[in-house]
């Protein structure tokens, strides 16, 4: 069984590729493409963004991010919680 990343989408839990291979496989070949390109030139601290940014690809979640940021620039409520002492935003 391959790895896989979890997290919630338009509020229902949902599984990702875990794997390069398994993020990999399910592109198309052009895709495949500029995802290899990307990958293999990455410094290797970047890579875990970079793999969940390219398993998040065509699921809906930038369209739901890019909502809660329109959001926030509105200076709408959102539910968020205080992070607590040392969170501050600089």
């Amino acid at each position: 069984m391959d790895a896989t990343l979890k997290t919630v989408i338009g509020g229902e839990p949902v599984e990702l590729p875990g794997t390069i291979a398994a993020i990999r496989a399910t592109m198309t070949a052009e895709q495949a493409a500029e995802f290899d390109r990307d990958i293999e030139h990455l410094p290797a601290v970047e890579l875990p963004a970079a793999l969940v940014r390219w398993a998040l690809a065509g699921t809906g979640a930038d369209d739901e991010d890019e909502a809660l940021f329109e959001r926030l620039a509105r200076g709408e409520e959102i539910g968020a919680v205080d992070g607590g002492p040392g969170a501050e935003v600089a």
